[in-house]
């Protein structure tokens, strides 16, 4: 539960630990822990223990306490705590205290309130012999126990997935209930088909999940233990459809419909006439949109003379025409082009210019440290794509360095040159003196300075009781 501010606060007593203490860090959500803290630690993961392990580890109990308990109801005991040895433990002296210290299979289940596995055994039988009748009978009478329909759906579906596991030899080790019922398991699994129980399940799963939103809830748990009481007969009858299906395909022979299709000649003489009609209307207009043209331009002259002189007079000028307009254009966007090109030539003043300008910008930024560093610092000239900037420590050059992108793009827009850049430049020579000779001192010498300079420093070293560390 501890937030990262908490982690980051006790890094520091993990880093630097006493000698005597060692630090156990106990979680089950091991992903929410920062790196810094796992980095220091040697991890040892947990995993759940068997159902097995608890039975073994409540016998040994059993033997020291003088408690007689059947092997059952420990294994009951185990599958309730969920691998969880503590909970296994409170659960085990909860019921030995209620019995006397005689645990027994029937007391337990009265009191863990849990639904003996002869009822699913019984349900799953009658099922499949498709007794309906025993079925909902039975349901009565877990009703009348007191169980809760959502209880049975998900005691009856850990019931099946037991029956599916024991279904293969391989898988049988994961099995997890008591020696007695591992033989009836074992048997029943030998009757029923695995579809079945995969149905079943499907069922049970889409039934937990409606189960909260059925109004009737007894209505609705009997629904679904009549469906798997005829999911058998149902598997079959989809079995037969298939196979019939497939008889039906193979018993006759379809005949394959071809549809008529017209000759290759006729389409050809069809294409070749479209394409005569359409030339002769090309041809057809374009002679009559020359002759309108010959005639309005030449209306005046001859019509053997105009005829002659129309080609001439009207396809020579609209050439020179647009070619002359073509050409300008061109020239007009290269000119522009390079002027725009054209950069600005680094001089002082256009330097001190450019950097006013970045300081307005920043002091409309509100980036008011930034902006007295800038004011600060000297400008010069490199060379032509180069600016010399002098600083007076390394304090104001980390500053600029801060802004290197902004600055750099600002200066070459206002230079509108791309291979514009600055350099800088830090002053040893501006230091004052005191500074040079500041770090010489060593660190008692420096104290008594302040004490001197600042009494109250003395005063306040005294009364919170400190210990000065040289």
């Amino acid at each position: 539960m501890l937030s990262s501010q908490a982690f980051n606060a006790f890094l520091k007593t993990l880093e630097e630990p006493p000698s005597f203490a060692i630090f156990i860090l106990a979680t089950t959500e091991k992903h929410k822990i920062i790196p810094t803290i796992l980095s220091r630690c040697q991890i040892f993961d947990f995993k759940r223990i068997t159902n097995n392990d608890t039975v073994v580890h409540l016998e040994e109990i059993c033997k020291t306490e003088n408690v007689n308990a059947e092997k059952q109801a420990l294994h009951l005991i185990a599958q309730k705590s969920e691998g969880c040895l503590r909970d296994s433990l409170s659960i085990f002296d909860k019921i030995v205290s209620f019995t006397n210290a005689e645990v027994t299979y029937n007391n337990t289940l009265e009191h863990l309130n849990i639904l003996d596995e002869d009822y699913y055994f019984k349900l799953t039988e009658d099922m499949l012999e498709q007794r309906l009748s025993e079925t909902i009978l039975t349901l009565d009478e877990i009703n009348r126990k007191g169980f809760e329909g959502d209880a049975v759906l998900n005691g009856y579906a850990e019931f099946l997935r037991n029956l599916l596991v024991s279904k293969d030899k391989k898988v049988a080790g994961l099995l997890e209930v008591a020696e007695v019922f591992k033989k009836k398991y074992l048997e029943l699994a030998k009757k029923i088909e695995g579809s079945w129980l995969l149905s079943a399940l499907n069922i049970l799963a889409d039934s937990e999940i409606n189960y909260r939103q059925a109004k009737n809830k007894r209505l609705h748990v009997e629904l679904t233990f009549i469906k798997l009481c005829y999911l058998n007969q149902a598997i079959q009858l989809t079995g037969e459809n298939g196979e019939s299906g497939k008889k039906k395909r193979l018993d006759g022979v379809r005949p394959v419909s071809f549809r008529a299709l017209t000759p290759v000649a006729d389409t050809s003489k069809r294409k070749t006439e479209k394409s005569t009609s359409v030339q002769e209307n090309k041809t057809s207009t374009a002679s009559s949109i020359s002759k309108k043209i010959s005639e309005t331009t030449y209306s005046n002259k001859e019509h053997s003379s105009a005829q002659s002189g129309a080609t001439l007079t009207i396809e020579e000028p609209k050439l020179k025409f647009k070619a002359g307009i073509s050409l300008d254009k061109i020239r007009e966007k290269v000119v522009e082009r390079n002027k725009s090109f054209q950069t600005k030539p680094l001089e002082e003043a256009e330097i001190q210019q450019a950097w006013k300008k970045y300081v307005s910008q920043l002091e409309e930024n509100k980036q008011h440290s930034t902006v007295s560093i800038f004011k600060q610092v000297q400008l010069g000239i490199v060379d032509e794509n180069c600016i010399d900037i002098i600083t007076e420590d390394n304090f104001q050059k980390q500053f600029i360095e801060g802004e290197r992108a902004a600055l750099v793009s600002h200066l070459q827009a206002h230079f509108n040159n791309r291979f514009l850049t600055y350099q800088i430049t830090v002053n040893q020579q501006s230091k004052p003196a005191a500074e040079t000779n500041s770090p010489t001192l060593s660190t008692p010498a420096k104290y008594q300075k302040i004490i001197e300079m600042y009494p109250l420093v003395k005063e306040l070293k005294e009364r919170l009781h400190l210990n000065l560390d040289y």
